[in-house]
């Protein structure tokens, strides 16, 4: 017999049904655009239960402390401080061992396994893939790099079986949605697939647009080597403005040591400091490339310009001239250009114009076209 505990209803057309839902997600162990992602599904559908590779509930509790979440048998491993990437070559498994049978939908929010689960002919499954694997296809040989010869051997051999099975699994939704025009291109190439584009989901009313400045830039981005924030560190260092950043991350020590007094850190912040922080800054600056980019739009929320490396799915975000300048190169040169012509531009910028760019991008969008998805053909 069902167990009919989780049922929601959704307007399908001029009646009601009633469908029982499972979100699923990769890995709750630290809060990121795709955990926004997942939020908003939760938010939508409060009873859907979470199912996750591994579940860090002291992080989690903010954004999911009070929902029903089933982590995988890897579980016991992650609780004995084994990190999730030595357990990569375990988790196909561990993702199809779940059982969605009695479930009318399954939302998978993928970066990597998730989109892998199996479901029965009657379950639908919908995919929200944020990318095909990284580390599997484009950021093979900068996983491994850093590793001796004899490693990088067993790992490429791993990611080999890894990437055979991602592959093979990118079949299994019966519908395929992604985040960026920037990722549909890298479905269609890594798993021939064409795919819809949902941008992901901004709180844009949580901001409140502003001229007001208190003179400083800004960065709210995890101190991590692709989100190149040494290359902005370089430019302030040069240029003698007031950088803020906020965030934490791995790079936090060595980027600390190569910055100037006019550099502050601030660690991690609760959402409501960020977004005084938006709210205040001069400009918003963004330097690597992303496959979206939440923060920039949070940014164009608050009115505030954006300069951002011009790459990723921020060239559908932001617009020249509009919300802000795009940098063409990753280097100091390249940036400290862009922001010489955000400044000449700053009085053109109207911040009426910028939050409606960013209102396009807002939750309320996200969700509805979500439930339009997932009532379709129930």
């Amino acid at each position: 017999m069902r167990d009919f505990s989780t049922l929601v209803e959704v307007t399908n057309g001029c009646y009601n049904s009633v469908m029982k839902i499972a979100l699923v997600h990769e890995m709750l162990v630290k809060l990121g655009g795709a955990e926004r992602v997942l939020k908003s599904l939760a938010d939508l559908y409060p009873k859907a239960p979470i199912y996750t590779l591994f579940h860090d509930k002291k992080r989690m509790k903010d954004w999911f402390g009070d929902k029903k979440i089933h982590p995988s048998n890897l579980q016991k491993w992650y609780k004995l401080g084994i990190k999730p990437k030595y357990l990569l070559s375990k988790m196909p498994k561990a993702v199809e061992k779940w059982n969605f049978g009695h479930f009318d939908v399954v939302i998978s929010s993928s970066s990597a396994f998730a989109h892998g689960i199996k479901t029965e002919k009657n379950t639908k499954h919908i995919c929200y893939c944020h990318s095909p694997m990284r580390y599997a296809w484009d950021f093979t040989h900068e996983y491994t790099k850093n590793y001796s010869p004899f490693m990088r051997y067993l790992i490429a051999n791993k990611l080999n079986k890894i990437r055979q099975w991602d592959f093979m699994t990118s079949s299994r939704p019966d519908v395929l949605i992604t985040n960026s025009k920037h990722v549909q291109k890298r479905i269609q190439k890594y798993w021939r697939r064409d795919c819809e584009v949902i941008y992901p989901p901004v709180d844009v009313k949580r901001f409140t647009p502003t001229k007001h400045h208190e003179d400083y830039f800004l960065i709210v981005s995890a101190l991590t080597p692709f989100k190149q924030i040494d290359l902005a560190i370089r430019t302030f260092n040069k240029i003698g403005r007031k950088l803020v950043i906020i965030g934490d991350g791995a790079q936090r020590d060595y980027l600390q040591s190569i910055a100037k007094s006019n550099i502050e850190f601030l660690g991690y912040k609760e959402d409501h400091a960020v977004r005084d922080y938006i709210e205040n800054c001069r400009a918003f600056i963004f330097a690597g490339e992303e496959d979206f980019g939440i923060t920039p739009v949070e940014a164009m929320a608050a009115g505030k310009p954006v300069l951002a490396y011009g790459a990723g799915g921020v060239l559908e975000s932001v617009q020249a001239g509009v919300s802000g300048e795009f940098f063409s190169h990753p280097t100091p040169e390249s940036l400290e250009d862009g922001l010489a012509r955000l400044l000449a531009n700053e009085n053109s910028y109207d911040i009426q114009k910028i939050r409606s760019i960013a209102e396009q991008f807002d939750k309320s969008v996200f969700e509805e076209r979500m439930k339009k998805l997932i009532t379709k053909g129930s």
